[in-house]
């Protein structure tokens, strides 16, 4: 499961999604890509089970990247606790994701395989996603 080392402040606002990504809304490192198309928060265990659904489908070939790190502490408080008496300890943490942001990417497969790989990691994320490739975005900025 996934979480930062160590962090300055132990529990934070839970904050607002307003606007579309503007750092990791290419494909970086890979072929092909996972862009999400709303905003939400994914779990640190969400993000293992996608991880982990794309490895096994391209039975660990190719290879993935997991371009999101969920940084933001949740809290929780008890079941059954009268209110006030502070803000509750932290639970888990989430990635914050806008729409535009590529969350995975894969290379060294095929197109069909990658893109089969990425729909079986999206089934297990709480946001709509899409299927991008690095040749469509590199056309698309041509055109302009």
């Amino acid at each position: 499961m996934l979480m930062p080392k160590r962090v300055k402040h132990r529990r934070q606002f839970r904050g607002r999604m307003k606007g579309e990504a503007h750092k990791g809304n290419k494909v970086a490192y890979g072929e092909y890509g996972l862009q999400a198309l709303e905003c939400g928060w994914i779990t640190s265990n969400q993000i293992e089970a996608a991880r982990v659904a794309m490895t096994r489908f391209v039975k660990r070939g190719g290879k993935v990247w997991v371009d999101i790190f969920p940084h933001k502490p949740v809290t929780k408080k008890p079941a059954e606790t009268r209110m006030g008496s502070g803000k509750g300890s932290p639970e888990y943490w989430v990635a914050v994701v806008k729409p535009g942001r590529v969350m995975f990417e894969m290379a060294g497969v095929s197109e069909d395989i990658a893109r089969e790989a990425l729909r079986l990691a999206s089934h297990k994320l709480p946001v709509k996603c899409k299927f991008v490739r690095k040749v469509d975005e590199v056309n698309a900025d041509e055109s302009k």
